[in-house]
């Protein structure tokens, strides 16, 4: 008999018994809703036998292993569809990814949208027929005998990196088709209630341009017809919000083919992303930090003293200077350690609180280029904080609580993540572990729930990431906070402490919009472009109605000016119906509709984008009510 500890309880069961059937034991609906189980830590089939004492969970959809395994099983299913469409396909990968799967496809031609139909129709074929997937384990040289009798090329270079290893390879069965893979699975192909084939590109093996070109094919699938409906709404919806399409349209950034990675701001995005760092260096002042400015361009030597020359080099831009190798800096930390070490620091100056808003450079491959989510140069709203040991806690929370203000402001829900140890990291584990501890003590006492992301922490140290959650439900990770011991050792940082003694400072790093690009990307598909009063590049458009009503036009352009608001004046020869349908498609917030009434009465009359018309006003009650509503940092 073996201990089994479950989530509330903890239970007796045979030996042999199966992830499976401890979720029947629990409950037919856990059951027939398990996708996965995870047995201490790690994520296995529900078909996994138990042999020992073990704590388990039952992983359903709403669990990130449980959708990957789900995922992954349409993935297959699609994998079954297409070689029952084309007998001579030879597969390479199908994973699942953050929204859905996808799978590469050597085809005799290339797919067509009537392809893509008829593999959906024949993928619910295969999940009507509720086929089971069974795992299957034989030596490395039985799984490559076995794919090249199938004439698997891809699969035989996968085997043969495996091969003299002494590991046996896993397969997965599901009635006539076999594939090379690790799991975990479904149980059977009938789990799957809803799916639907997105797109159709092409992607190298490998994601090498000297590899042939592959088809591949993403798709999405759910347990509920209904969770499929709103998720294809959310992706229409995203299309409307594309923030590439509505920076053209309303004129804020451009990408051109003179440097692809490498944004253009145009004047109304410069108005924008100004505001942006006005309102960061707003709460950063208020907070006590102050601001610094290091080089775009340091020495080899300096990345090479941070560790950044061995662990992050192939993401580096480099060149060379009077003989000598430099990089263009894909991080600011570096150099806030050269000001750090300007001149000798006291234990009565920590925390320190230094703050950058710095230029960085990142080498990223073409095809993961996206409008201002991946570029390659971008401005990263950096701080690093210097304290003693005993500030650690303290300086966590309240690095925390700006965060939390910030993206309040914004409307952004979020969740945190703490991310552990990597396998490339740099430092002793007990230090690690310390470091971890801190930072799950300074959010328990909080009162912030977070997941743990294993093995997912910088090189130098663990971190807390922040997960905000836009409109549309999509989450983009953007703040952070590092906690380093590594760095101030490599670059020997030091400070007087009260017993007239040397002692080495510990650092944070921090970052709250994280990439400033990104979160303009971000926030443009947030609010479809409709930004809140304080933030957009144009917040009142005057539009008069026949030419003799410019004049007092340009006199309310001039008045609102000098209040401090941003405006426009569209004294084109065009009908007011045209002029508002325009500025409503520029997002304007407000729009002053000027004719002989208004001219005469020398006052205003308003719409609002959202709120439509609001009546007449005096200029006074309209400035008034502009100014509450940007000191409020109002959304509509």
């Amino acid at each position: 008999m073996i201990q089994v500890k479950l989530k509330d309880d903890v239970r007796t069961y045979e030996a042999g018994v199966t992830v499976y059937e401890v979720a029947q034991s629990i409950g037919a609906g856990l059951a027939k809703a398990a996708c996965a189980g995870r047995v201490d830590g790690e994520a296995v089939d529900l078909r996994t036998k138990l042999d020992h004492d073990c704590t388990v969970e039952i992983l359903t959809f709403d669990s990130t292993e449980g959708k990957h395994a789900y995922w992954h099983t349409t993935a297959h299913i699609m994998a079954q569809a297409v070689q029952h469409l084309f007998p001579d396909a030879k597969f390479a990968i199908g994973p699942a990814i953050e929204n859905g799967f996808y799978y590469d496809f050597d085809l005799p031609r290339t797919l067509t949208p009537e392809d893509m139909d008829a593999i959906e129709k024949e993928m619910k074929a295969i999940i009507k027929a509720d086929i089971p997937l069974e795992r299957i384990e034989m030596p490395a040289d039985e799984a490559l005998k076995l794919m090249e009798e199938k004439h698997q090329d891809y699969k035989v270079e996968l085997i043969q990196e495996h091969s003299g290893k002494g590991e046996k390879i896993s397969f997965y069965e599901q009635g006539d088709y076999i594939d090379l893979c690790a799991g975990p699975h479904l149980m059977r192909t009938g789990q799957v209630k809803a799916v639907k084939l997105t797109n159709c590109t092409g992607a190298y093996w490998r994601a090498d341009a000297n590899n042939k070109m592959l088809q591949r094919v993403y798709g999405i699938s759910f347990p509920k017809t209904s969770q499929l409906e709103d998720y294809l709404h959310m992706l229409e919806e995203a299309k409307k919000r594309d923030h590439r399409k509505l920076g053209r349209e309303l004129e804020l950034f451009t990408i051109m083919e003179e440097g692809p990675g490498f944004p253009f701001f145009l004047p109304k995005g410069m108005i924008l992303k100004n505001l942006l760092l006005d309102y960061w260096r707003e709460v950063h002042k208020k907070a006590g930090y102050q601001e610094i400015s290091t080089p775009v361009i340091l020495s080899r030597k300096l990345w090479e003293r941070s560790g950044h020359w061995d662990h992050y080099k192939e993401n580096m831009y480099t060149t060379v200077i009077d003989g000598e190798d430099y990089a263009i800096k894909p991080m600011n930390c570096p150099g806030g350690m050269l000001v750090y070490k300007t001149k000798m620091r006291s234990y009565k100056d920590l925390p320190l609180r230094m703050g950058e808003i710095g230029l960085v450079h990142r080498h990223e491959l073409s095809g993961a280029l996206h409008g201002l989510m991946r570029v390659r140069c971008f401005n990263q709203d950096d701080a690093h904080i210097f304290m003693t040991p005993e500030q650690m806690k303290d300086e966590i929370k309240g690095v925390v609580k700006l965060i939390d203000s910030v993206y309040k402001t914004f409307g952004f829900p979020y969740h945190i993540e703490l991310s552990t140890m990597p396998e490339d990291h740099m430092g002793d584990e007990a230090t690690w572990e310390n470091a971890t501890n801190v930072l799950r003590e300074a959010i328990t006492e909080l009162g912030y729930d977070y997941d743990v992301n294993e093995g997912d922490g910088a090189f130098y140290g663990p971190k807390l990431d922040f997960h905000l959650q836009d409109c549309l439900g999509r989450t983009w990770q953007c703040g952070t906070i590092q906690l380093d011991f590594q760095l101030p050792e490599r670059f020997e940082l030091e400070y007087i402490g009260a017993d007239g003694q040397k002692h080495r400072p510990v650092m944070i790093h921090r970052v709250v919009f994280g990439s400033v690009e990104r979160f303009i990307g971000i926030l443009t598909e947030h609010f479809a472009g409709a930004f809140p009063l304080w933030l957009s590049p144009v917040q009142v458009q005057v539009l008069p109605i026949a030419e003799r009503h410019h004049a007092y036009a340009e006199q309310l352009r001039d008045m609102l000016e000098s209040a401090g608001l941003r405006v426009e004046v569209d004294e084109r020869s065009e009908k007011i119906g045209y002029k508002i349908r325009e500025a409503q498609l520029q997002k304007t917030p407000y729009m002053l509709v000027i004719g002989d009434k208004e001219m005469a009465d020398q006052n205003v009359s308003v719409r609002h984008r959202k709120a439509g018309d609001l009546g007449a006003m005096s200029v006074n009650d309209f400035i008034d009510r502009l100014h509450e509503e940007v000191a409020q940092k109002a959304r509509d």
